[in-house]
């Protein structure tokens, strides 16, 4: 996974609200990332809320 360190740039093909993370684009609502990793937390997932996003990094 490419883990850039400055988070100017944008994938306009993943998007992203959650401010806190080190990968959030500062000025719109996209991850800064070329790829994301998506997981699950749960052992069978049946709605939204029991994936999570793997390439999360607290800023």
């Amino acid at each position: 996974m490419n883990n850039k360190s400055c988070c100017q740039n944008v994938n306009k093909c993943i998007e992203c609200t959650v401010t806190q993370c080190k990968y959030h684009n500062n000025t719109e609502n996209y991850c800064t990332l070329d790829k994301i990793q998506v997981g699950t937390h749960e052992k069978d997932p049946k709605m939204p809320s029991c994936t999570d996003c793997n390439s999360f990094v607290l800023k």
